[in-house]
């Protein structure tokens, strides 16, 4: 508004030297000061309101004009008019600039035929040719407007899709280092409170095996630590290109991970084929997997019972089979007789099933969890091996 105050004043000052020059030119008719300076006062006030309110702007305008014009007291009609029509078209559209136009052609041509003394095919030439040229630069101007309008609207809604997309990957990266947490934090503290409640019973009775349980407790304890501080050290890394300072486990760590289970007192047969080099993501699966099973038979299984852990690959996938002999179970999670794709329905029984499933459906794998048909319990996953050619 204070660009159109400025170009308002602007043209008010020029009708109002015209009339002045009119006076010292002593041209017969000239109407007074004080209905001429209201006038040419009245002709520009409306122009200051052109974008924030240009249709009312416009008609006053078109009105106050017809006076102004019929009493030639200067420009300020017509460029009233040219300004009022381009403002219509820019800032209200199309529709209602052709009622604006229709309504000027109709009040210039009665003014031209009221005044004969006119020159009636130079005005009627004139007046289209302002007309067009307004309209000219109007579509061009509304036209970059809604061009740049498109363009906000755009880039806003690429932040917004950035915004979303941010806050899903944040909520994935939480819901991997969950899932990497209670691996690390279940496998340990399931090993650790099994073999304290050992080394309590022994302690006494077998002080050698009290002691080989407490250094198993250790192990274990300080293994645990240090993937702890992997994933906090992840958490806290500024550098999203950091490397982790430790290693995650693969599949070729399956050896240590039956190993500490049997010095946790569950006896692990494990059969291993010929893995290559499976992507970390997938070989991190493997591990996990077999490490929730083996931790479920360590606290479910009950005493006496053996695990037994078969991973294969043929061709382009990695077959994996965790058994055991034990008594454990999950309440409803599979019929009799039969096992349950945790893919189709809710796996109850606590966040390590599901953790093994989400392991399992994130390389387009399968898990079935369900008793053994000898008895027992056993965990069978399937994941293909994609390898970047």
């Amino acid at each position: 508004m204070a660009g159109d105050t400025v170009l308002a004043v602007l043209l008010g000052l020029v009708d109002m030297l015209l009339f002045v020059a009119d006076g010292f030119a002593e041209v017969p008719e000239r109407p007074p000061w004080f209905i001429a300076v209201p006038l040419d006062v009245v002709m520009v006030a409306p122009l200051v309101f052109r974008r924030k309110s240009p249709l009312w702007s416009a008609y006053v305008v078109l009105v106050v004009g017809v006076v102004h014009a019929s009493l030639e007291l200067g420009i300020g009609s017509v460029a009233g008019l040219a300004m009022s029509i381009y403002s219509v078209v820019v800032y209200v559209g199309r529709r209602q600039g052709l009622v604006y136009v229709g309504a000027v052609v109709v009040a210039s041509a009665v003014q031209l035929a009221l005044d004969p003394s006119g020159e009636l095919v130079i005005d009627a030439l004139f007046l289209a040719f302002g007309i067009a040229l307004c309209w000219t630069l109007g579509e061009f101007v509304g036209a970059r407007r809604a061009y740049d309008v498109e363009v906000e609207a755009r880039l806003h809604l690429l932040e917004t899709e950035r915004d979303q997309a941010t806050r899903i990957a944040v909520a994935e990266e939480r819901g991997r280092i969950a899932r990497e947490l209670h691996d690390v934090v279940a496998h340990a503290v399931s090993v650790m409170v099994v073999q304290a409640d050992g080394a309590s019973y022994a302690i006494r009775s077998n002080p050698d095996l009290a002691q080989r349980a407490v250094q198993t407790i250790s192990e274990t304890g300080r293994g645990a630590l240090g993937e702890l501080r992997r994933l906090l050290d992840v958490l806290r890394s500024d550098d999203a290109d950091g490397e982790p300072r430790v290693p995650q486990p693969d599949a070729h760590a399956l050896a240590d991970l039956a190993e500490r289970m049997r010095a946790a007192g569950v006896p692990v047969e494990l059969e291993t084929g010929e893995l290559g080099d499976l992507p970390a993501g997938v070989s991190l699966g493997v591990y996990r997997i077999v490490q929730e099973s083996l931790t479920n038979t360590l606290k479910h299984a009950g005493r006496g019972a053996t695990a037994s852990v078969r991973v294969h690959r043929t061709g382009d996938l990695v077959e994996v089979l965790v058994s055991d002999d034990g008594a454990g179970r999950i309440p409803q999670l599979a019929p009799a007789g039969g096992r349950r794709d945790l893919r189709d329905a809710p796996v109850p029984g606590g966040n390590g099933l599901i953790g093994m499933r989400e392991r399992a459906h994130v390389y387009g794998g399968t898990l079935e969890v369900g008793p053994a048909p000898g008895g027992g319990w056993q965990v069978r996953a399937a994941l293909p091996v994609r390898l970047d050619k």
